[in-house]
């Protein structure tokens, strides 16, 4: 059984909002509020609880739905998100038009947007283990909320595995199935996989990139490099180049 590493305990989920986590008002600006309100006024979820976590480009939160049910709310910030940061992982995938949203930042993001939902739909139907896809509007994605009794599961970084081969070969499989599906994640990590049951769920997935992507191979390479060192100071024979023949 997975335990929570006591260097990275979770903070409860009666603890006050901004305690939790501090969160910048832009992220709440006019035009997402009115996303959100037609959420709402469809009936999709019945309020926004709290934040989930955070980073540059995102913050995601846990939405209740009706009977008890739980929506991961993802919302890219416009104000935020840098273009030269994810230009990289939109500039050859054949299946997003860059072109189109350079002059505009919050196009781009709307895209950026679009990129994580298009890339959860691809890597869920190929059963890939990953938050099911839900909904998509604007720079609003909604998805499965990845936890137990409303409460999120931990990030691998913060967790102790029982069983890390185990673990590992898990991920592997999960890898595999993305690469037959026609992508690569290309920022796998400890910090990019929750915990389940003691199986990994791959989340952040926009920057996911097409095989076609002329950057392909190097992003893979990065993805194998780095679930390899994880799992190397877990114990875990791993050679990353020896991960990347297999997926190839």
């Amino acid at each position: 059984m997975a335990t929570l590493s006591k260097r990275k305990r979770p903070s409860r989920e009666e603890k006050p909002f901004k305690e939790r986590l501090k969160i910048s008002g832009k992220v709440f600006d006019d035009h997402t509020l009115e996303v959100l309100v037609k959420y709402l006024n469809s009936a999709v979820f019945k309020s926004l609880d709290y934040p989930v976590s955070q980073g540059k480009e995102a913050v995601v939160f846990r939405a209740s739905g009706y009977r008890k049910t739980f929506i991961a709310v993802k919302i890219f910030k416009y104000e935020t998100t840098s273009f030269h940061k994810v230009m990289d992982y939109i500039q050859g995938d054949p299946r997003f038009n860059v072109d189109a949203v350079k002059n505009s930042k919050r196009e781009f993001v709307k895209l950026w947007a679009r990129k994580e939902y298009a890339n959860l739909q691809v890597s869920f139907k190929a059963g890939v283990s990953v938050p099911e896809p839900k909904h998509h509007r604007e720079n609003v994605v909604l998805m499965e909320f990845i936890g137990v009794d409303g409460v999120p599961c931990a990030l691998l970084e913060d967790v102790v595995l029982s069983n890390p081969k185990k673990f590992f070969n898990e991920v592997v499989e999960n890898m595999k199935l993305c690469v037959k599906a026609g992508l690569v994640h290309a920022d796998l990590s400890s910090f990019n996989i929750l915990v389940r049951d003691e199986k990994p769920v791959f989340i952040d997935w926009a920057q996911a990139v097409s095989l076609e992507h002329p950057r392909a191979r190097e992003f893979l390479e990065s993805d194998c490099w780095n679930v390899c060192k994880y799992f190397k100071k877990l114990g875990v024979k791993c050679d990353a180049k020896e991960l990347f023949d297999s997926l190839k």
